[in-house]
């Protein structure tokens, strides 16, 4: 099933856009990993830069999108490379 549900985030992730460039976070390749396990998903955000002013906002709709899957149980984004990162992370996945 973490296969399945895997792909169904990725696809769910395609619908995630950043407002600046009008593309999707996965078209930007600014997913860096999805894992699921047990109905736990798991996604790695590298935001475009250190500062990224809307870091804290794109992690938000990248759980949001995600909890809308089925099968989904709990999601947990992990923002990578960003000067804010613990803040966001707390905050996203509180």
């Amino acid at each position: 099933m973490g296969k399945e549900i895997e792909e169904k985030v990725i696809e769910a992730l395609k619908t995630v856009m950043d407002p600046e460039t009008g593309m999707s976070l996965v078209d930007m390749q600014l997913i860096s990993k999805v894992e699921e396990a047990d109905g736990n998903v798991t996604v790695e955000f590298i935001p475009s830069s250190p500062m990224c002013p809307i870091a804290f906002y794109l992690a938000q709709e990248i759980k949001e999108a995600v909890q809308k899957v089925g099968g989904v149980k709990k999601v947990r984004v992990d923002c990578k490379g960003h000067m804010m990162e613990d803040q966001i992370n707390k905050s996203v996945n509180v």
